[in-house]
């Protein structure tokens, strides 16, 4: 029996036909079309369903949504950037398709994916950080993706890591994304740049069209000091926030992806040492979380949607 993941984006949304064994056998997007309003959002899943169908019908179809989602009732609560607050998401595509969906949060059901058949495959616990424009979690605990009471549950880029640092987007100060994500790092790099003009970082960014997330590794790896002390800022605030989590959940795997997680060691690296020195109990344990990249790319959305419709 196959199953039908659908990974809905503020810009695509993508789909795929996927088998028992997590393997997508074809799939196809289309533009969300976001100002159009939920109803042509809705369209746009359904047109999706239809076009993949191709004569098959499937074991069942799973959405991963931004935002907080409540799978009980079918809504997606509140997905801001989708315009959609309070849509009752189960009914308008059951309407259109004839399938009652499964309903989840698309940083949740990539980790369900990755626990399942990527990174964290064989695993016990994993959870799953992806370093992008902001800092997105999923938890997975024994093949269950940890949602909690209201569906909102694994916002870890939301804990405060400093106490009255930056302004974050989501009304608090000084939270582990305004440290760790992608964004926060090409403002390290901006201000890094501006404090020393001779920096190597200046001749990467124009050879790169501009400051990204690559910026500071790479002149790192050119032996430049300067961009070698924002990667060393950088780690330090993500082991801040990694220890955390490994802290409370005490997870066999973390992975990350993301922009910033394509570094690979030469930011996987730092960070395990930086992370062991903090993370509770070190002297003493014999077993540590593994700190390792994920697998899967932008197909885990999909994967992990038609895991959750398989479930």
């Amino acid at each position: 029996m196959n199953y039908l993941g659908i990974d809905l984006g503020g810009t695509n949304i993508k789909g795929g036909v996927v088998n028992e064994a997590g393997e997508i056998l074809r799939e196809a997007s289309r533009p969300t079309h976001v100002k159009n309003g939920p109803e042509a959002i809705a369209d746009g899943i359904a047109a999706l369903i239809r076009e993949l169908e191709q004569g098959e019908t499937f074991g069942g179809v799973g959405l991963g949504c931004p935002g907080t989602v409540d799978d009980e009732s079918g809504e997606v609560l509140c997905a801001f950037n989708l315009n959609l607050i309070r849509y009752d998401m189960r009914t308008a595509i059951e309407k259109r398709t004839g399938y009652r969906i499964r309903l989840g949060n698309d940083a949740n059901v990539a980790a369900l994916a990755e626990a399942a058949v990527g990174a964290g495959k064989g695993a016990h616990s994993v959870v799953v950080l992806t370093l992008g424009t902001g800092v997105g979690c999923g938890v997975v605990l024994e093949g269950k993706m940890l949602t909690g009471y209201t569906g909102a549950a694994s916002e870890l880029g939301h804990m405060v890591i400093r106490e009255d640092g930056p302004q974050c987007t989501c009304g608090r100060k000084g939270c582990f994304e305004v440290y760790s994500s992608a964004t926060a790092l090409i403002r390290m790099t901006t201000e890094a740049m501006a404090q020393y003009p001779d920096s190597a970082m200046h001749r990467i960014a124009e050879e790169s069209g501009g400051v990204d997330g690559r910026t500071a590794f790479t002149a790192k790896a050119r032996g430049d000091h300067a961009g070698a002390e924002v990667v060393r800022t950088y780690v330090k605030f993500l082991a801040a926030g990694v220890t955390n989590v490994i802290n409370i959940f005490f997870p066999e795997v973390i992975a990350f992806s993301g922009g910033v997680a394509n570094q690979g060691e030469a930011l996987l690296a730092p960070l395990r040492e930086e992370v062991r020195r903090q993370e509770f109990g070190t002297a003493y344990v014999k077993k540590h979380t593994r700190l390792i990249q994920c697998t899967l790319g932008y197909q885990a959305g999909v994967i992990g949607a038609a895991l959750l419709a398989k479930d």
